[in-house]
């Protein structure tokens, strides 16, 4: 659950409450109890996102090159598909 900030539009009272993502945009305040009056206020995310991982695109992946000998473990397990 998204913990959200609330402001009253009335006397200036500040809270946080941790409610479901449904609950509803406004309250009465506790402090005057204007009707409706804690109105939910937009505010930073509580993470950030550091490093700059999503800011470019990410680098090709390289395969690594055959071995000599090719097939089964480079030609060291000794089946017949071995060279």
């Amino acid at each position: 659950m998204p913990l959200y900030e609330y402001r009253c539009e009335a006397c200036g009272q500040r809270e946080e409450k941790l409610e479901s993502m449904s609950a509803p945009e406004a309250h009465d305040c506790p402090a005057c109890s204007a009707l409706a009056g804690m109105k939910r206020q937009i505010s930073a995310a509580a993470f950030a996102l550091a490093g700059d991982g999503w800011s470019k695109a990410a680098a090709p992946v390289s395969s690594p090159a055959p071995s000599a000998g090719g097939g089964c473990a480079g030609g060291a397990c000794g089946c017949p598909f071995a060279s």
